[in-house]
């Protein structure tokens, strides 16, 4: 080995919108090794949902990922209305669908546009950013939120999609196309993207498949899975459209995914519309009185992948357990596969490739010393000192 190195990228850095670290071992400008430390971002949601309501636990999860905060809900709503034996009404089920596509086209956006940014390409930036503001300002018609829209709720959905808005939404949805035309058009035809992004990074079917690897991230490598297929909910049976799959499975073909993955997203939204049209509006929800004792999992496909959650009633008003998995979980991990045996300056697209969500994907049980290994404090006294800090901080203030 020549001059070997060690880089690190994070906890705070550029590239990252969230603190994470990732240590790269370096022989010269190769990176030999890549090791990962969690545990800056942990908000212990999870043990949260076990203090909540059950309607209140959709408020929660939503913050769960601040870009991807609608699949929560959907995956929770999911899994509860499993539990419940609860049939939502159609109308309901477009517009969950609505809801998660929109979001699934803005999350995309934004990683073309700090891709292009991590490479260099300031111009794709700045034209995702103005362009994607027309679909934040549709969430807000929508929901009267560009974000967190709490539109989810047990048994349906807490608002409804008037038909005098489809029109509205229509034009929207019309002028976006073109403006995809060009991104994609800037992407797919620029020699220096193709130089930057095509064999960086690469991930075969083999490596999708040993690390469990999900979303875009697996369907870019030839592996066509996606819940909306394999496992339909909400309004994906009941329209017309098909998975976004590429073979090369490098940068390259995780961005094509992506962006044909938007073209898909507005044609249904466009049916549900239709169908939204020829439903009686107001019929949204069913009423659930009660949650029965049981057990049940629920997953829907956000921007990144599968999200999936598992939970456990008693009959009460809250859950007893409450486990969740975010795609990001099993993507990151994929890091150790595309990044070794690439260059220093592709390894930091390589890492951005799979849209990574580190608060998502955080877990903390135990605290050890680092030298001994001995356990120092467990669940209670972590608890215990963040109530402190808490409260510390509220008297500061």
């Amino acid at each position: 080995m020549g001059n070997k190195k060690i880089i690190p990228i994070g906890p705070y850095h550029p590239l990252q919108e969230e603190p994470e670290l990732f240590k790269l071992y370096c022989d010269g400008e190769i990176v030999r090794d890549i090791k990962w430390e969690t545990g800056y971002n942990h908000r212990g949601i999870e043990k949260l949902s076990e203090s909540k309501t059950f309607d209140q636990v959709f408020f929660l999860v939503e913050r769960v990922c601040g870009i991807c905060s609608t699949s929560h809900p959907f995956a929770f709503a999911n899994c509860i209305e499993e539990i419940a034996n609860v049939e939502i009404p159609d109308r309901a089920k477009y517009i969950r669908s609505i809801i998660g596509e929109m979001e699934r086209i803005h999350s995309h956006l934004l990683w073309v546009g700090l891709a292009g940014h991590f490479l260099g390409y300031n111009t794709v930036f700045m034209w995702v950013w103005k362009y994607r503001e027309p679909i934040l300002d549709l969430f807000e018609i929508i929901t009267g939120n560009r974000n967190s829209y709490a539109m989810f709720k047990l048994g349906g959905v807490r608002r409804d999609i008037p038909n005098h808005l489809i029109p509205s939404i229509r034009k929207i949805l019309a002028e976006f196309i073109p403006k995809l035309d060009l991104i994609t058009g800037a992407v797919m035809d620029d020699p220096v993207i193709h130089a930057r992004t095509k064999g960086v990074g690469v991930l075969t079917k083999e490596d999708i498949i040993d690390f469990a690897a999900v979303g875009p991230t697996a369907r870019a490598s030839g592996v066509a899975i996606d819940v909306r297929k394999d496992d339909p909910y909400a309004a994906y049976p009941l329209v017309n459209w098909k998975v976004i799959t590429a073979e090369e499975g490098d940068v390259f073909a995780k961005t094509e995914v992506r962006l044909l993955e938007m073209y898909e997203s507005v044609s249904i939204i466009e049916q549900c519309l239709d169908k939204l049209e020829h439903i009686k509006e107001g019929e949204i929800d069913v009423k659930v009185k009660n949650v029965p004792e049981g057990m049940g999992t629920g997953h829907a496909e956000a921007p990144r992948g599968e999200v999936f959650h598992f939970m456990i009633t008693d009959g009460g008003y809250t859950p007893v357990r409450h486990k969740i998995r975010a795609p990001s979980y099993v993507n990151i991990a994929t890091f150790k596969k595309s990044c070794v045996g690439q260059t220093i300056s592709d390894a930091t697209i390589s890492l951005a490739a799979v849209d990574p969500c580190y608060c998502c994907t955080e877990r903390m049980a135990m605290v050890y010393d680092y030298f001994t290994k001995k356990p120092l404090m467990g669940t209670r006294e972590l608890l215990k000192l963040s109530h402190e800090k808490t409260e510390n901080i509220r008297r500061r203030i």
